[in-house]
């Protein structure tokens, strides 16, 4: 929108403008919508200013009215323009606010905001309360959430720390190893003050420490074919930061039959790959990728191949924005789609996946009662793209 040369805008203080609403003159609030979620003042007409074609005022303000914003400098220069407006059925006055919304709730004058989030969650979130697309609907979503990470190592590290900060309500964190110096390069939710500690107390505790608005349950033992499908059940979603191929297909196999989305994560070296797999939402499965597990030989760890401590950094961090984009549904998720990471020369590379109608797990070939174990030692073939071992913790 344009604006003709500056004139002077007709100003009022917030305490002189609360006094003309009482006595009756309209407040219109030129932000948008997701800009008010952190609060505005009570009584106001939420009218963005975006919306105001050709300086036209939505609805019949034949005396004027007030305007205010964020900070004060977006209503004056729509004062201004408005004021130009000598003839036709809004002559004004029209008054701009000093100091916006921001001087108006420092002045301590009523203001409102939704309440189904407190104030230290209004303060924690805010920054992302405010964006559009994501707002007071995402941050709620969030909350109400249940994630299962599997692995608090160097893919669950940063993904539990983001998803606490984040704000996801209830994250599961099950791991049954202990804490290593080996591990302090790469695996951020630990420190070497917990040094034999077990990882999922140690991560979760950071995790709490982060953020104590989020209920974060901890399981000091591993993911088995006894309790991966009770587990899966309780969560929305999965994010596997697993070591091995056994755990993997075991919790393909369980979110499959459970209807939950698994994000897959992987790293050797300086490569890492990442997907989101949900066969119930038209997307492939883990096993529709890599049918059947390579041997220790044709996959080693990083303790025996090595890993740049940051790969899995970077996979895990992916991970966590995989699991809020779906639990929000903000923007594009992975469904469908590898990506594929090479760290050491800084090149994405994506790959389109789709569902094997032959699957063992969830295509023609598929068996619900087949008990949940799934044989991972036998040999098998590389296929493009070649399947990287997650790293160990």
């Amino acid at each position: 929108m344009s604006f003709p040369p500056a004139t002077e805008a007709k100003k009022l203080t917030p305490q002189d403008a609360a006094a003309k609403q009482r006595a009756g003159v309209p407040l219109l609030d030129l932000r948008e919508a997701h800009e008010t979620v952190l609060g505005a003042a009570q009584g106001a007409i939420l009218l963005p200013w975006s919306t105001w074609a050709e300086r036209t005022p939505p609805g019949d303000y034949p005396q004027g009215a007030m305007l205010i914003c964020a900070t004060g400098r977006r209503s004056e220069r729509a004062a201004i323009a408005l004021s130009t407006l000598t003839a036709g059925p809004w002559p004004g006055p029209w008054y701009c606010v000093q100091g916006g919304f921001s001087a108006w709730r420092s002045a301590q004058l009523p203001w409102q905001r939704d309440p189904q989030l407190q104030d230290a969650e209004y303060a924690r979130y805010s920054r992302q309360l405010i964006l559009p697309g994501f707002g007071l609907a995402g941050q709620l979503q969030l909350k109400r959430a249940r994630v299962l990470l599997v692995g608090a190592g160097g893919l669950g590290s940063p993904a539990l720390l983001y998803l606490a900060a984040a704000g996801v309500g209830k994250i599961t964190v099950a791991d049954g190893d202990r804490v290593e110096l080996s591990n302090l390069h790469r695996q951020v939710a630990h420190s070497s003050l917990t040094l034999g500690e077990w990882k999922a107390h140690s991560a979760g505790f950071m995790a709490t420490a982060l953020n104590p608005e989020v209920q974060v349950d901890t399981l000091i033992e591993p993911v088995t074919a006894t309790n991966a499908q009770a587990l899966v059940a309780e969560h929305d979603i999965v994010v596997d930061g697993s070591d091995n191929f056994a755990t993997r297909y075991l919790l393909n196999e369980a979110c499959v039959r459970q209807q939950k989305p698994l994000v897959y994560g992987a790293v050797h070296r300086f490569e890492g790959q990442i997907s989101l797999f949900a066969p119930h939402l038209g997307g492939p499965c883990y096993r529709c990728l890599h049918p059947e597990a390579p041997s220790a030989a044709e996959a080693p760890n990083c303790a025996e191949a090595g890993v740049l401590g940051v790969v899995p950094g970077l996979m895990g961090l992916l991970q966590a924005t995989e699991a809020i984009k779906h639990l929000t549904g903000l923007g594009k998720t992975l469904l469908g789609r590898l990506l594929l990471v090479d760290c050491a020369n800084m090149h994405f590379r994506e790959l389109k996946l789709a569902r094997d109608p032959e699957c063992m797990s969830c295509g023609s070939r598929a068996d619900s009662a087949r008990p949940l174990e799934i044989e991972t030692s036998g040999l098998c073939p590389y296929t493009e793209p070649r399947p990287i071992a997650a790293e160990p913790r």
